[in-house]
């Protein structure tokens, strides 16, 4: 699953717990009743909790709860009783995404410093309500923060951001961080370089960001996940980063704005050597030196698990050769997943030596995902090329986008492949 699937479901998920939570809070609010004339009846303690469940679950289920929610929303269950109002400060996890509000009379002088800003006079009751609300949670955190998720959308107060990134490296340790920057703009923000001093780190996630500083930082030694996705990085700062996380496990990378400076195959990957997890995108080429694809790396990636390939295209410069490479190069993958560019045109050759690959043995795949089959020649030949070198295959899943009368044409030809094990084919 791709870096923005999950954050898809991540978001669904915390608007589906948003209802859910507050749902379950508020049917479990005792009733307002009409009291009587005669007595006037006032609950007991064991009246209030029966009809109050919620609040009896243990504390780490309750910040479980919190914490699935939009940091301002898990914030406003503070105005439901006493017993609630700083239970939100104890959840180590915090989400914001950035909104605009007024800001009342009285709050403008907090905000005279923005006036500096370029368009600041023309709405100077309006601010940033993320960075307002950053601060004031941070201002009453009762635990240090480790998980924080910060989307900017189409809206930057740089001052601000920088601020706040500058607070958490040193007050902090934040093990999990996620900045989403704004694809809007037509240049993206420099990330700041206090990002680089936060050693705690062991989860990072950036989109929509250019990293273009001197790789003369030091960084993440505690860093397993890394995913950049719609960056814009020299290639040279990206394996000064990459050598500088020696427990990277996990790694994503999808360019965006391009640099002039190149680097090869085999020094982006020999700064990887104990990754599990690879998701790559075909325009990579763009960036990797590409004259000639070596038959294998220097450095075997013994273990690689999951290899995700987004975007590849098989007729187009060296995919699928790249593709091969790294299969040959991962003898102990278990998994690959492939989603294939659908727009083929102006593509009708191919070059692969096959028999260059004949020593590939893949003892440990279980799963081959493909994405966008589009039933071409050098498609199926993978297909095929991985059926009779996997012993342990029990799935192959293809989604094509052939036309429905030539799928059952197309499974029989699958079905009737060589292969070494019972895997089960199926096409969607």
């Amino acid at each position: 699953m791709s870096y923005y699937e999950t954050l898809s479901i991540t978001l669904s998920l915390v608007d589906f717990h948003s209802e859910l939570v507050f749902a379950a809070l508020v049917s479990n609010k005792p009733t307002k009743r009409k009291p009587k004339m005669q007595t006037k009846h006032l609950p007991c303690e064991a009246e209030r909790l029966s009809l109050d469940r919620i609040s009896t679950l243990p504390q780490p289920v309750l910040e479980t709860i919190l914490g699935l929610l939009p940091t301002e929303e898990a914030a406003r269950t503070s105005i439901l009783s006493r017993e609630w109002r700083y239970k939100w400060t104890k959840i180590p996890n915090l989400m914001f995404f950035v909104s605009k509000r007024k800001i009342k009379k009285k709050q403008r002088s907090v905000s005279k410093r923005a006036s500096n800003i370029e368009g600041a006079k023309k709405n100077s009751d309006t601010r940033f309500k993320l960075y307002h609300d950053l601060h004031e949670v941070m201002l009453q955190r009762q635990i240090p923060i480790q998980e924080l998720t910060l989307s900017m959308g189409n809206h930057y107060d740089y001052l601000e951001f920088d601020q706040i990134i500058l607070n958490l490296s040193r007050n902090h340790t934040v093990k999990k961080l996620t900045l989403i920057g704004s694809d809007w703009h037509s240049s993206w923000y420099n990330l700041p370089t206090s990002v680089f001093s936060m050693h705690n780190l062991t989860e990072l996630n950036l989109s929509y960001f250019e990293l273009d500083h001197p790789p003369i930082f030091s960084v993440f030694g505690s860093l397993q996940i890394l995913y950049l996705w719609n960056v814009s990085i020299p290639a040279q700062t990206l394996l000064h980063l990459l050598s500088n996380c020696p427990s990277l496990k996990s790694f994503g990378l999808l360019l965006g704005q391009d640099f002039d400076d190149k680097c090869t195959i085999n020094e982006l990957f020999k700064c990887l050597p104990v990754i599990e997890h690879l998701t790559t995108w075909r325009h990579l080429s763009r960036w990797l030196v590409l004259d000639a694809v070596p038959q294998e790396l220097p450095t075997s990636l013994i273990h690689l698990k999951e290899l995700c390939f987004e975007e590849i295209c098989f007729l187009q410069g060296y995919g699928l050769t790249f593709l091969l490479v790294l299969v040959k190069c991962s003898p102990n993958l278990e998994k690959i997943k492939l989603e294939i560019d659908w727009d083929v045109s102006g593509y009708k050759k191919y070059s692969v030596v096959w028999k260059e690959y004949s020593d590939v043995w893949l003892e440990h795949l279980s799963e081959l995902e493909i994405e966008g089959f589009n039933n071409l020649k050098p498609e199926m030949e993978f297909v095929k090329f991985i059926l009779v070198r996997s012993p342990k295959l029990k799935k192959v899943s293809i989604q094509s986008v052939v036309d429905p009368n030539q799928e059952s044409e197309m499974l029989k030809t699958l079905l009737q492949a060589p292969r070494v094990s019972p895997v089960v084919i199926t096409v969607k």
